[in-house]
């Protein structure tokens, strides 16, 4: 059991480090495994803050984060990561991860659409109160679904016009203050278990390490491609689980 939750957190760190994407396994997975979902929330979100501390270190020297937006992202993220923490306690899992699977499948499918004819242009600019509010939402649906913000991000702002690198390296530089913020109102919920947060934490961390460099090595029309196929990828496999559970309870 223990081998196969640090293979979990390994092969999720990897996703996150390279295409944004990967937390999303977690929670899924460790449920089925049999662990409480709130817990499994706990851990996850504990986890990212590693993963995004070496991730936006690895980003950083390439260049490849936009800090003025991260700065406004993060005014937003991190009350939405703390507010949802908070109402985390008292929504069902069940129901939340299948409103993400479903948002995820279809956001991939968008993307894959507009690879083939949306440029990938360096030159869009989201205004300031934009970003923060969608750091805002991110931050809330993040915290609540335990998915750490990549996996609602990138696709949100791969929809707006921003090239994917770019996407990716903010997705890294939120992940910080949401994970933070909800491990605080977490821990006050009485949400996190130890022995699993650290577990997670090691897996995911060097994870995210090696993802980070592959994504750098890739060119950024490939990486796009990969993002969209992986995301409708994840949100089918999250969708359908969830909605056998909630077949199951009614």
């Amino acid at each position: 059991m223990v081998a196969a939750i640090a293979a979990l957190a390994l092969i999720s760190g990897v996703l996150i480090g390279c295409i944004g994407i990967g937390g999303v396994f977690l929670v899924p997975c460790l449920s089925l495994a049999g662990v409480d979902v709130h817990a499994a929330i706990g851990a996850s979100m504990f986890s990212f803050i590693f993963s995004g501390a070496i991730g936006v270190w690895l980003y950083a020297r390439h260049g490849s984060i936009a800090w003025r937006s991260a700065a406004w992202l993060a005014a937003g993220a991190a009350p939405g990561g703390f507010l949802g923490a908070l109402l985390v306690a008292h929504t069902r899992g069940d129901i939340l991860l299948l409103l993400v699977g479903a948002t995820v499948a279809f956001a991939g499918w968008r993307v894959l659409r507009q690879a083939a004819s949306k440029p990938d242009s360096r030159d869009v600019r989201l205004a300031p109160l934009l970003l923060a509010g969608i750091g805002a939402a991110v931050g809330i649906g993040s915290a609540l679904t335990g998915t750490g913000g990549p996996v609602l991000l990138v696709p949100l702002l791969m929809w707006l016009g921003v090239p994917v690198l770019t996407a990716v390296g903010l997705s890294q530089a939120i992940q910080v203050p949401i994970a933070l913020m909800a491990s605080l109102g977490n821990f006050w919920t009485g949400s996190l278990e130890l022995p699993l947060t650290a577990l997670l934490s090691i897996g995911v961390t060097f994870g995210s390490a090696v993802g980070a460099r592959i994504a750098h090595a890739v060119p950024a029309h490939f990486l796009t491609r990969l993002v969209a196929v992986a995301l409708v990828l994840v949100g089918a496999i999250v969708a359908v689980q969830s909605g056998h559970t909630l077949a199951r309870q009614w």
